[in-house]
């Protein structure tokens, strides 16, 4: 999941003069720069290794590395940026501006998952049904993640029965990002244990966490009424009277499974869906970078506890390459039509921590989409290349 680099076979398969320019450059620099190492030798090792062994599902794109990066420097007001290295910020920007987290809030819920795991409070080996899942699955706003995650479990043999592991289900969420998946979790952990872990990690800013369904039937229109009226009937709801009407519509969609046909997509229009996306569950990049501090340095929770976040949440450390380089490594991007959001964080074996955390808001569909496209190329970049990491300041 986590595109690292896997070669710099800079020439093969590149199409377009202006793109070999640009990769020669990159080399040539690079070059010049392990050139100047070499008498260093632990630091060169190490760059070495970044470079040409670390290998993962994307290699290196300095044309769409520089995309991301003067998108974000373009649109200073839709982004929001915060990284830090050893404990020292080393890239910010609006990194105090509350900005919808998507499904990257499941960061909280993989926690309280693995406290709860840990406590014995849930067995994350125990085999659930299918069906209790799907009770919470609106196509609308799930289609492709839920399905996604679905195919893949199949794919890897993790449905039996029409069953699958807790464990699995909660992996699943990180991985894909399903609101579906999230909600299931929220009702089984409960949803104010997971909202005392804003609390635990003394996050200032973060607005109350609720399920996504349920939300959904908040912008049903009356009759009688019209979506003027309703748009400026939510405008006014506080935080708290949201979530709580979010969730009594969860409960609706749990114990009535005729509910859910009470909601009609053809009227969901898209000043509704751009009003729902506003109103998800939101914090900052410095809130969330302070969470992956907590993570990267196993403190906060029980130090057992991090054996499921590990499981979790820091899948990318299964591949062997990432074993070689790193103690750990966990991440998680959100995404809707509007919004695009990525924490990492990670820790190598030479003890070095980074720590990262980008939001982009009041995206349009085909920005999200360059941005999706771009990000991993950006993030191979960042990690890889110490004159790229140099210039990325705004």
């Amino acid at each position: 999941m986590i595109p690292i680099v896997k070669t710099l076979n800079l020439y093969t398969g590149i199409i377009g003069i202006s793109r070999k320019i640009c990769i020669l450059l990159y080399k040539q620099s690079t070059m010049k720069l392990i050139s100047s190492l070499r008498k260093k030798s632990g630091l060169f090792i190490l760059l070495t290794a970044l470079l040409f062994g670390n290998a993962a599902s994307a290699q290196l794109d300095p044309v769409k590395a520089d995309s991301f990066f003067n998108f974000i420097k373009a649109n200073p007001l839709r982004s929001s940026v915060y990284i830090t290295r050893n404990d020292t910020v080393i890239a910010r920007l609006n990194e105090n501006k509350l900005m919808p987290l998507a499904s990257t809030v499941g960061i909280l819920i993989a926690i309280e998952f693995a406290q709860q795991s840990t406590h014995e409070m849930i067995n994350e080996n125990a085999y659930v049904s299918l069906t209790d899942i799907e009770k919470f699955y609106i196509p609308l706003i799930d289609s492709a993640s839920y399905n996604s995650w679905l195919a893949d479990a199949k794919a890897h043999n993790e449905i039996k029965d029409g069953t699958i592991k807790l464990v699995d289900i909660a992996r699943g969420m990180i991985t894909f990002g399903s609101y579906t998946v999230a909600d299931y979790l929220m009702d089984l952990l409960g949803f104010d244990s997971v909202k005392e872990n804003i609390a635990l990690f003394k996050l200032k800013q973060h607005t109350a966490v609720y399920p996504f369904a349920g939300s959904l039937f908040t912008y049903h229109i009356p009759k009688k009424s019209s979506e003027d009226k309703l748009l400026k009937s939510l405008s006014k709801y506080s935080d708290k009277k949201y979530s709580m009407e979010a969730y009594y519509n969860h409960l609706d969609i749990k114990q009535d499974s005729t509910f859910k046909e009470t909601f009609n997509p053809d009227k969901f229009t898209p000043r509704l869906m751009k009003m729902w996306n506003d109103n998800l569950p939101a914090s900052t990049t410095k809130e969330y970078v302070m969470i992956a501090q907590a993570l990267n340095n196993r403190e906060v929770i029980d130090e057992d506890a991090y054996f499921p976040i590990a499981e979790v949440l820091e899948q990318p450390m299964e591949k062997k390459e990432n074993q070689r380089l790193y103690n750990h490594y966990g991440a998680k991007t959100g995404k809707t039509a509007y919004i695009f959001t990525r924490v990492f964080y990670f820790t190598q074996k030479d003890k070095t921590r980074i720590e990262s955390a980008i939001f982009l808001n009041d995206l349009t569909p085909a920005e999200e989409k360059k941005i999706e496209d771009w990000q991993p190329a950006f993030e191979a970049q960042y990690l890889s290349d110490p004159v790229f990491r140099s210039k990325v300041r705004f």
